[in-house]
């Protein structure tokens, strides 16, 4: 059975979204975590391809992470220690069958993008990967863990989608790659995410 993973921080002021603290202030800046993990765990529902699991960091007892359990049903895991390759690899490895898993810092994903990425896997690719236009990715779709993508890789640098390609290339490991995404990390990312009208349902700060 496939299944989705979300990959969330707590919205615990001074902890999530620490970029953009100067902006927002520390309090902003988690609520901005809270209402982007709320339309992660939303999107990652809607693409419809299976059960839904919010892996929490630092642990599930938030009462943000409790709400989303109640009002939506997904299953808390905690988030292991370890880089966020490490973290990543561990939802493969506790998932028996296909896996889309996402984060909550690209709210331009749809829930059209999750099910491309599992069509893609289920077409013969070995890991499907939306690029982000940091050099990162959002979205990270596989069959099974793939320990060569998400060990040493060197992370929060604008080199870890090339990086990822070459360890693909060395393993012989096919990747399909789809449409690019971005991030809201930094004071201009923000900008933009008030300006794509994307959260206007909901009052950002």
């Amino acid at each position: 059975m496939s299944s989705v993973a979300v990959l969330a921080k707590a919205p615990v002021p001074g902890f999530a979204k620490t970029r953009l603290i100067p902006r927002l202030g520390a309090e902003g800046a988690a609520d901005l975590q809270a209402r982007l993990t709320e339309r992660a765990v939303a999107t990652a529902l809607a693409a419809g391809i299976g059960p839904v699991t919010l892996w929490c960091a630092p642990e599930t007892s938030h009462p943000a992470f409790l709400a989303l359990a109640q009002q939506f049903g997904v299953t808390l895991r905690v988030q292991p220690e370890g880089d966020i390759g490490r973290r990543m690899l561990a939802a493969f490895e506790a998932t028996a069958g296909p896996l889309v898993l996402i984060g909550t810092d690209c709210p331009v994903l749809r829930p059209d993008d999750l099910r491309a990425s599992l069509n893609a896997v289920e077409g013969g690719a070995d890991a499907a990967f939306s690029p982000a236009e940091d050099g990162g990715y959002g979205l990270v779709a596989a069959a099974r863990a793939l320990p060569a993508l998400f060990e040493g890789v060197p992370w929060s640098t604008g080199e870890v989608m090339s990086e990822t390609r070459a360890r693909a290339a060395e393993a012989a490991l096919s990747l399909a790659l789809l449409d690019p995404v971005w991030d809201v990390d930094m004071p201009q990312d923000y900008d933009r995410l008030v300006a794509s009208g994307l959260m206007r349902d909901r009052r950002l700060p």
